[in-house]
């Protein structure tokens, strides 16, 4: 029987520049950082201090998981800004919004009420969309559910 999500992958066109990105910004702590094997695949792993059954492994599009062509189509589809990696949690939308903003984070959208919370949108340093959702307690379907990620 499955207990929980231990792992999940989050597609970066740099893990340097990525870890610097969820470490100094984000706050997040590194689990791991290796090369996996001999001239292996570096294997680097973050997450929230208060959530360590949670990794966040930081990929970089090629082999051994990707063929060369698959690696350039995900590559440009991370460079576009199209993908959506995930939703994290915050006790405080807007102190987290401005903390980030005066770090340089790049908004897609101001904390916002939804029906689930209150939300703002952010891209990581390679393009990926990231929801930041003080989630309430009840859904309020008052109000909108807003429009796209652009």
């Amino acid at each position: 029987m499955i207990t929980n999500l231990r792992l999940a992958t989050v597609w970066v066109l740099d893990q340097d520049s990525a870890k610097a990105f969820f470490t100094e910004k984000l706050g997040l702590e590194v689990r791991d950082d290796m090369t996996l094997g001999e001239g292996g695949m570096r294997w680097v792993t973050l997450g929230a201090r208060d959530q360590p059954e949670l990794s966040l492994a930081l990929m970089v599009p090629g082999p051994p998981t990707m063929d060369p062509e698959s690696a350039e189509q995900m590559r440009a589809l991370i460079a576009k800004g199209v993908l959506g990696a995930g939703a994290f949690s915050t006790d405080d939308c807007q102190a987290d919004y401005e903390r980030m903003s005066a770090l340089g984070v790049e908004f897609l959208h101001a904390p916002e009420k939804r029906p689930y919370g209150i939300e703002a949108v952010f891209r990581d340093d390679s393009g990926c969309w990231f929801s930041l959702t003080q989630p309430f307690e009840k859904l309020d379907e008052s109000a909108s559910w807003g429009g796209s990620v652009s």
